[in-house]
């Protein structure tokens, strides 16, 4: 290479050679000349470019590569990072370098680096899988946030968030597969990654791409529409056999077992953002490669707020539902003590409700701005069906203690539409959850525990009512009640054994792991729940309401009866919120591949 005698210096007009400028002198036409010659005059890094582009000799460019576009994406295209695995040795130099630029908190982390691994001793192969956010066609993030803190740039592809729109419900974090989103506690928002883009509008790569000593890392630019047919197309099982020939996709060499995942060994299926991340290898990667930490089993945050937000709220709803039905049951001259009671406590815990989940915002006073992605996310929409849910719940409750102002059909019209309103909520509860395409959380599974919640907490809240107001209703109606406590908690318990069965799997697959967290860490914790279910809807109730009637009927014995109600209403109570905490803890989302933990 040159030496660096050959470069040229200085170059301005007025200054001598060396680069030092001549003192100034106190002329005004000279002082002009002098100041333009400055503006003419070139950085290094200027002086640098057009050297390599003009003196600089074939042999010294190999040292040289571009790492960002010449250009920007043409229509139908746009920027993406491209990894050579080959290059990659994992020195995290990329981590270190986007934590100092953007200024990250002590733990916090936009780029990782993983690890693929073989465990087949005829096939080894180790591979470093350095990652950051992906960028996605269909972005995941954009698609959950209720605030539309998102945005993708029509021109450049990049995926931006907007921190001053974000209220820091940490939706999108649960939405994206590849866990590209941060919470910062410190500021109340989530963060990532958005590929430097101030650096690239001036043609500078990003920083994990500057500081990659093997260049591994450089923005390329991809055919978003090819991407699409190409994550789609492979969305089904294929049909390779270990002994076929590899697979060439998008420079990345392929030989699996089905199913071939097209965009990277042991990550998450591309077909639900389509990723635009390009990673090339030379080498074949084998059938039996997986992630380091495939075996890797961690509880997930508890999310409290959201455990008291969920189960309230659907105990308000239930207690509303068997309002409604005992409406209709109980005699039309004795509704005002027991409806009364019923609806108050139904409206206090709906209230209560929505207070806690304001908890969980990291910016609570942002919240009114959640209506705005009602077209696009099912948390949006949950959100604003409870807001109705609330003030329709206070009319009920106001009509049901006025019953001689509120005429009985426009009562049971209020009724209904209060109703209507909270199973809605309850539904989009469960497709939240469902949206983020996790195993423990589809939605056989969780609406059934949410649904089964709303029924089984609205059931026993309805005979505690009655055991505290003893209204004259006939003895079939408890029962009845006690009935489907029963069968309820029998399809609860039959929803925790379809996960706690995938144990014997033996495959650490999603739900495998779940199953290992909620009998082995939590088991205590899902024996209290299971226990609490047995004996709070199964085991007693319905015994005890059999008493009542062969029994008798005494003020004591009524007392006791109302006590007993109590406690069983507290059992289920307990056993719903540690349902609704392990519903947290216990899933299992897969993931990009990560390194083994020390």
């Amino acid at each position: 290479m040159r030496g660096a005698d050959t470069l040229p210096v200085g170059g301005g007009v007025g200054e001598p050679a060396g680069g030092v400028s001549a003192p100034r002198t106190s002329s005004p036409r000279m002082l002009a000349a002098e100041l333009l010659a400055e503006q003419r005059d070139l950085t290094a890094v200027e002086r640098f470019a057009r050297w390599h582009e003009g003196d600089a000799r074939p042999e010294d460019t190999r040292f040289y590569k571009r790492l960002i576009p010449l250009h920007l994406p043409k229509p139908g295209q746009q920027y993406a990072f491209e990894v050579n695995l080959d290059k990659c040795s994992g020195c995290k130099s990329c981590v270190g370098a986007c934590h100092s630029l953007n200024g990250l908190d002590d733990g916090e982390a936009w780029r990782d680096v993983g690890l693929l691994v073989s465990d087949d001793w005829r096939h080894p192969y180790q591979q470093t899988i350095t990652t950051a956010c992906h960028h996605c066609v269909e972005p995941a993030c954009l698609s959950g946030c209720p605030v539309l803190a998102y945005d993708k740039d029509p021109v450049t592809g990049i995926v931006r968030h907007l921190d001053d729109q974000c209220v820091g419900c940490q939706y999108c974090a649960l939405k994206c597969p590849y866990e590209v989103p941060k919470y910062s506690p410190k500021r109340g928002i989530v963060r990532k990654c958005d590929m430097c883009s101030s650096r690239l509008a001036v043609g500078e790569p990003p920083a994990c791409a500057q500081a990659c000593p093997n260049e591994a890392i450089r923005i390329t630019l991809v055919e978003t529409k090819s991407l699409m047919v190409s994550f789609r197309e492979h969305s089904a099982p294929a049909t390779l056999t270990q002994n076929a020939p590899p697979v060439q996709t998008r420079g990345v060499e392929l030989n699996f077992l089905p199913p071939v995942n097209p965009f990277l060994p042991a990550a998450p299926a591309p077909d639900y953002t389509v990723p635009t991340t390009r990673y090339v290898t030379s080498k074949t990667i084998p059938g039996s490669v997986r992630a380091a930490d495939h075996a890797e089993i961690h509880p997930q945050p508890s999310h409290a707020p959201l455990v008291f937000m969920l189960v309230l709220s659907q105990l308000s709803v239930g207690l509303y539902l068997f309002d409604l039905v005992l409406a209709l049951a109980l005699p039309a001259n004795q509704p005002r003590t027991f409806h009364g009671i019923q609806t108050l406590a139904a409206f206090g815990f709906a209230a209560a409700a929505l207070l806690i989940s304001g908890l969980h915002l990291g910016r609570p006073l942002g919240a009114w701005r959640v209506f705005l992605g009602l077209r696009q996310s099912w948390l949006s929409r949950e959100i604003v069906v409870f807001g109705l849910f609330l003030p329709l719940a206070g009319l009920q409750t106001a009509a049901a203690w006025l019953p001689g102002m509120v005429p009985t059909p426009l009562r049971i019209t209020l009724s209904s539409a209060t109703l209507l309103a909270g199973l809605l909520g309850v539904f989009c509860s469960a497709m939240v959850y469902h949206d983020t395409r996790r195993e423990f959380w589809r939605v056989s599974l969780t609406a059934g525990k949410f649904f089964g919640t709303t029924l089984l907490l609205g059931a026993m809240g309805t005979l505690l009512t009655l055991a505290i107001v003893r209204p004259p209703s006939p003895i079939v109606l408890p029962l009845a009640l006690a009935g489907l406590l029963a069968v309820v908690a029998a399809v609860k318990l039959a929803l925790e054994y379809r996960v706690v069965r995938r144990l014997a799997d033996d495959d650490f697959s999603a739900l495998h792991k779940t199953a290992s967290l909620l009998t082995g860490r939590f088991g205590f914790a899902h024996r209290s729940q299971v226990t609490a279910m047995l004996f709070g809807a199964l085991f007693l109730p319905g015994p005890m309401l059999l008493k009542s009637c062969v029994g008798v009927a005494s003020v004591a014995w009524s007392d006791v009866l109302a006590l007993s109600f109590g406690a069983l209403f507290a059992l289920c109570l307990f056993g719903e919120f540690m349902e609704r905490r392990l519903f947290f803890l216990a899933v299992q989302p897969v993931k990009m591949p990560g390194a083994i933990a020390s």
